[in-house]
């Protein structure tokens, strides 16, 4: 009971935060509120919202990715490659982007599974080969002349009005709920992330879970890739440079614990868009880039420690500072 009341207080307070920047924005810019603006945030949030299912998932049951951002290089410039210089329709090559994301999460869980390196180690090793690889590939080049059809994904909109990409946006936090709510596999991710041990101790398949969990991560990014890619027209390969900081920090933004274990999509949903109006506002100021990136990085850094301090218990905080949880007793003195 109050475990839930405490749930439901944080997610309340996440919507308030997302209202009240809201509000500042509207009354210090203008033009925040016109529908065109609000679409253009839609279109703008929909690669880090799916993004962020996959990377929840990861977060949840204790892991992290930090790869994702040059995957998303990686997927971009080969999906392009193939569109302009291989000229294969863009339905197989985004097909062929899926295949690819799927097998860089299969690896990264795989790797992480067999040798017991931490996740962290892993992925930003993964993140230093991608974006090697990506630049191989395109040699720094961009590269353009994709079909009308395939920029219909991501610039297209239903109506003049509503954004296509929100549909795929939709989609796929459709599916990220099932998974988490409906399913044994959800089920799995959380108990991994709570007691890993224990999990295994109860029968579940921790390995191939942890697989299968880096695998949806690396299919969802590779979902994301493809629409930004649309939307931008344009593969290079620093199109995802720093994003696994912005999906990081809508998901902890959202309540999804670093510690794993916790956490809703939902909640994972409204940091998206928190992050998404954030990034709109500041720009609509005039904002520099480099300010941006010092709010954001703050923000992220708080959101860490709020949620690390509410986690740990008053005995982990203290044995984390080097302060002795006990007072050992005195040996008694030998009897004469």
């Amino acid at each position: 009971m109050k475990t839930t009341l405490m749930a439901r207080t944080k997610d309340l307070g996440i919507l308030l935060v997302l209202v009240v920047l809201v509000i500042a924005f509207s009354v210090m810019t203008p033009n925040f509120l016109d529908p065109s603006n609000i679409f253009n945030i839609g279109r703008q949030v929909a690669t880090l919202g799916i993004v962020a299912v996959g990377f929840s998932f990861v977060l949840i049951t204790g892991g992290i990715d930090l790869s994702v951002g040059y995957q998303i290089s990686l997927n971009v410039v080969v999906t392009g490659m193939l569109m302009a210089q291989v000229g294969l329709p863009w339905y197989i090559a985004c097909l062929a982007s899926l295949v690819l994301g799927t097998l860089i999460g299969v690896l990264n869980g795989l790797i992480i599974t067999l040798t017991g390196v931490a996740p962290l180690i892993v992925t930003l090793s993964m993140m230093m080969m991608l974006n090697g690889l990506s630049y191989l590939i395109s040699k720094g080049l961009p590269i353009f002349g994709f079909p009308a059809e395939f920029s219909l994904l991501g610039q297209g909109a239903l109506f003049g009005i509503v954004p296509i990409s929100l549909f795929f946006l939709i989609a796929v936090w459709g599916i990220g709920l099932f998974i988490l709510n409906k399913t044994y596999i959800g089920r799995y991710f959380y108990a991994i992330g709570n007691n890993i041990e224990a999990a295994r101790l109860s029968g579940v398949n921790t390995r191939r879970t942890l697989i299968f969990v880096y695998a949806l991560c690396g299919f969802f990014t590779a979902i994301g890739a493809i629409l930004l890619l649309s939307r931008l027209n344009s593969a290079q390969s620093a199109t995802g440079a720093g994003f696994e900081f912005s999906v990081l920090t809508a998901c902890v933004l959202g309540g999804i614990s670093v510690m794993g274990g916790r956490g809703k999509l939902f909640g994972a949903f409204v940091g998206v868009l928190i992050v998404g109006v954030l990034d709109n506002g500041l720009v609509l100021m005039n904002v520099s880039e480099y300010v941006q990136l010092l709010i954001k990085g703050a923000i992220l850094l708080a959101a860490v420690i709020y949620d690390a301090m509410s986690k740990n218990t008053p005995g982990r905080r203290a044995q984390i500072g080097g302060v002795p949880l006990t007072v050992p007793a005195s040996p008694a003195s030998p009897q004469s």
